[in-house]
C-alpha cells in the first residue's frame, strides 16, 4: 500500500494554501473542494422544489436520492431510508428523543454518560419529564475510562436506552462501542452513538457497531454544515412522525425531516464518500468502494497517530503538563484530539499566544462540560485536534509556540 500523498490531498482542501495552521479539526474541519463544487453546482443547475413531473424537478430528485445513497454507503447502512439527514447533530438528537418520549413508561431508565458532548446528554435528561429515570455512567478519574464494570452496574431489565459517545471530543478515546452495545441490548435496552469525534479518524460502519443509531455532523468530516442520524429501519419504523400530520409513521425518513432535507448540502454530502473512494484508490487499494474508503482511513489513522505522538511526546516531558486522556498514540484507542493543561497558565492565554503564531487551536470545554465540572478543571483545557492533511512541520510550528507560552 502506496503511503498518503500529501500535497495531493491538501490540493483538495483550497483553504490549506492560506498561511493558517488548522489545528481545532474536532470544531470544524476544512471542507473539500468537491463538496463545494457539488453544492455550487446544485444551487445554479438544479435549485427547484422536488416531486413535481418535469424533467428538472424529477431529475433534481434523483441527484438528492443518489446523495442520501452515497451516505448510506458511506456509514454501511442496510438501507437508505435509514438514513435521516438534518442541520446539526444537537438537532437531529434532539428530534430523536421528542420522538421516543410518547413511547416511555415511568420508570423507564435511560444510561447517559458524563464524558459526551451535551448534544447527546441534554434531550435525553428532558425525557425526565415524562418519567424516565436518567442514569450516569460516570467516568473512572483514575483511568479516565468509562469502566465496563461500572456499567454492568447501572444496567436493569428497565433500562430502555444508552447514550454514549464513540470518541471523546476532550480525552480523544475510542469507546469500546460495540461490547457496549452487546451488554445493553442482553438486558434489553438500545443504544445511541454519538460519532462526531469518531467520524473524521474512522470510518464508520453502523452495522459492526452495534448501535441502533449512530449521528454525526459532516462539518466534522470534511463536509458542509450538516449532520446525518442512522437508525435501524424497524426502529425508525416504530416512531412517530414529528412531520406534517399527513406524513404517516411508514414515510421514514421523511417523517423525521420536517421541512424535508437542505437539497444542496445533501448533493455535496455526497463527496465526501467520493473523496474517500478516490484517496483509497490512489493508495492502491481495490475492491469495493467500502474497502477503498477502509484503506484511505486507515492510512488516516497511521499519519495522525504519527502526528498526535510528536506532539504527546513533547507534552509528555514538559514540566508542569497534564495530559487529559491517553499518554500516547500507540495504539486505535486514541484519536488525535489532544487536551492538556499546564501548571501556573491559564488555557485562555496559551492558546491566545498560539494565535499570534497564526495557528488555530482552541479553549474551553467543548460542550462537554459535565466531563470538565467531572474533572475538576474550572478554567477548561487546551485542545489541539488534528486531522489527515495536518504535517509534521505545522505540529514543529505548534510546539514552537507553545514553548513560548508555556516558558
Amino acid at each position: 500500500m502506496n503511503a498518503l500523498d500529501l500535497d495531493h490531498i491538501r490540493a483538495e482542501f483550497p483553504a490549506l494554501a492560506g498561511c493558517t495552521v488548522f489545528l481545532d479539526n474536532a470544531g470544524g474541519s476544512q471542507v473539500l473542494k468537491r463538496v463545494a463544487d457539488r453544492v455550487h453546482e446544485y444551487l445554479l443547475n438544479h435549485s427547484v422544489q422536488l416531486g413535481a413531473s418535469y424533467a428538472q424537478s424529477q431529475n433534481a430528485g434523483e441527484k438528492v436520492l443518489a446523495a442520501r445513497r452515497a451516505v448510506a454507503e458511506l456509514v454501511n447502512a442496510a438501507h437508505d431510508d435509514e438514513v435521516v439527514m438534518g442541520g446539526a447533530t444537537t438537532s437531529l438528537m434532539f428530534m430523536l428523543t421528542q420522538a421516543l418520549r410518547t413511547g416511555l413508561q415511568p420508570g423507564d431508565e435511560i444510561i447517559v454518560t458524563d464524558t459526551d458532548h451535551e448534544a447527546n446528554i441534554g434531550g435525553w435528561m428532558r425525557l425526565r419529564e415524562a418519567g424516565a429515570v436518567v442514569k450516569v455512567w460516570h467516568i473512572d478519574r483514575d483511568s479516565l475510562a468509562l469502566e465496563l464494570s461500572d456499567l454492568d452496574a447501572l444496567l436493569t431489565p428497565r433500562t430502555k436506552w444508552l447514550a454514549m459517545t464513540w470518541a471523546s471530543n476532550i480525552l480523544g478515546t475510542v469507546n469500546p462501542v460495540a461490547e457496549v452495545a452487546r451488554r445493553v441490548h442482553a438486558s434489553g435496552g438500545r443504544v445511541c452513538v454519538d460519532a462526531v469525534a469518531y467520524a473524521p479518524h474512522r470510518l464508520v460502519d453502523v452495522q459492526a457497531s452495534g448501535a441502533d443509531v449512530v449521528v454525526f455532523s459532516f462539518y466534522k468530516v470534511f463536509g458542509p454544515h450538516y449532520a446525518v442520524m442512522w437508525g435501524r429501519r424497524e426502529l425508525l419504523l416504530s416512531l412517530p412522525s414529528l412531520n406534517h400530520y399527513f406524513i404517516g409513521p411508514e414515510v421514514i425518513p421523511y417523517k423525521l425531516q420536517p421541512g424535508n432535507v437542505n437539497y444542496e448540502l445533501s448533493f455535496g454530502c455526497a463527496g465526501i464518500r467520493d473523496y474517500l473512494v478516490d484517496t483509497g484508490a490512489a493508495l492502491g487499494a481495490t475492491g469495493t468502494p467500502r474497502q477503498r474508503m477502509q484503506a484511505a482511513f486507515d492510512a488516516f489513522e497511521a499519519h495522525e497517530n504519527a502526528l498526535a505522538e510528536r506532539l504527546l511526546g513533547w507534552l509528555r516531558g514538559r514540566p508542569g503538563v497534564r495530559i487529559i486522556g491517553r499518554p500516547a498514540a500507540t495504539d486505535e484507542r486514541r484519536v488525535p484530539t489532544i487536551s492538556f493543561t499546564v501548571a501556573g497558565h491559564v488555557p485562555e492565554a496559551i492558546v491566545r499566544h498560539v494565535d499570534t503564531h497564526g495557528i488555530g487551536i482552541r479553549w474551553g470545554d467543548f460542550y462537554a462540560r459535565r466531563l470538565i465540572e467531572t474533572l475538576g478543571l474550572p478554567n477548561g483545557v487546551v485542545r489541539v485536534s488534528m486531522a489527515h492533511y495536518n504535517t509534521p512541520g505545522e505540529i514543529d510550528r505548534l510546539i514552537h509556540a507553545l514553548e513560548e507560552a508555556t516558558a
